[in-house]
Formats: C-alpha cells, sequence, structure tokens
C-alpha cells in the first residue's frame, strides 16, 4: 500500500489561505485572518523551500503567533470607530429616555416601564403614573430624576 503524500503542499496550504480568509467573512471576530496570512506565508515559503512536513507545521505554528500578535498590537494602537458605540450597551442607550413609573420610586427601589419591559429603579419619590427621565444606569437599576412641569399620567391598569 503507498503512502498518503501531497506532491504540492505549497499549493494546500495556500488553498487553506484562501477558505480561513473566506470563512472570515462569514464568522465574527477578527481572528481567522491571521491564520489565513500565516497559512500563505507557509504556502509561500514552501514555493520556493523545499520543507519537511514537520518544517512547514512549525513555519505555520510561528507564523499563527507572529500574525496573532501583531494585528493585535495594530487594532490596539489604531483606534476604530464605531457608526454606534452603544451598540452592545443597553442601559447606557436609555441614559436621557423617559420612562413611566409602574411600582412608586423612592431611594431605594421602585420599577418603571421601559418600552415594552420594565426595569428596577430608585431616585427621588414618585408615585406610580409619574413620568422621570434616566439619568444613569447603576449596576443594572435605572436612577431617575424628576422631570419639572410634567404632569404624572392618570392611575390606570398597565396591562
Amino acid at each position: 500500500m503507498d503512502d498518503f503524500t501531497i506532491s504540492n503542499p505549497e499549493y494546500v496550504w495556500l488553498g487553506l489561505a484562501a477558505l480561513l480568509a473566506l470563512a472570515e467573512l462569514f464568522v465574527p471576530g477578527v481572528f481567522l485572518i491571521w491564520v489565513a496570512a500565516a497559512a500563505a506565508v507557509t504556502g509561500i515559503l514552501s514555493l520556493f523551500i523545499d520543507l519537511t512536513f514537520a518544517g512547514q507545521l512549525t513555519v505555520f505554528g510561528l507564523s499563527t503567533i507572529l500574525a496573532v500578535l501583531g494585528g493585535r498590537r495594530w487594532y490596539l494602537t489604531h483606534h476604530v470607530e464605531s457608526e454606534n458605540p452603544l451598540l452592545n450597551n443597553r442601559s447606557a442607550q436609555l441614559v436621557g429616555r423617559t420612562v413611566t413609573v409602574v411600582e412608586a420610586i423612592s431611594a431605594t427601589s421602585g420599577r418603571v416601564k421601559v418600552g415594552d419591559g420594565e426595569w428596577p429603579a430608585k431616585g427621588p419619590n414618585m408615585e406610580k403614573g409619574t413620568v422621570a427621565k434616566i439619568a444613569a444606569v447603576e449596576g443594572g437599576v435605572l436612577r431617575l430624576e424628576a422631570l419639572e412641569g410634567i404632569i404624572p399620567l392618570e392611575s390606570k391598569p398597565i396591562s
């Protein structure tokens, strides 16, 4: 029985680099591109130098480490601006919104309606139905401030 050998391993490495670069488009995060770069370096080096399989794996491993560390350093020194920096920070998005008190607010407890849900809240004493403004979010609890000139909503059941 013949041993399994690959006659052109450089093309396997370059193909792997292309597949990893393509996978980067579909998988969130910026990691596979650096592994793809390492596979490309291994493939290009294999075109010019006859490396053993162990040598190819060594080049790939070292190239991966260097590419990942280089990519990390680049991202730390080049800040990438976001169109919506609060996208993954829901509580920070709430600051400034007006809400309706559904359970009387005191300095230590209460609840408010935000969109279609309820959040724990605290702040100055407010009756049920009062409209308030979210001043901050502290550990998942909304800190409210009273709105001047806003008349509380009529007391009616909230469904």
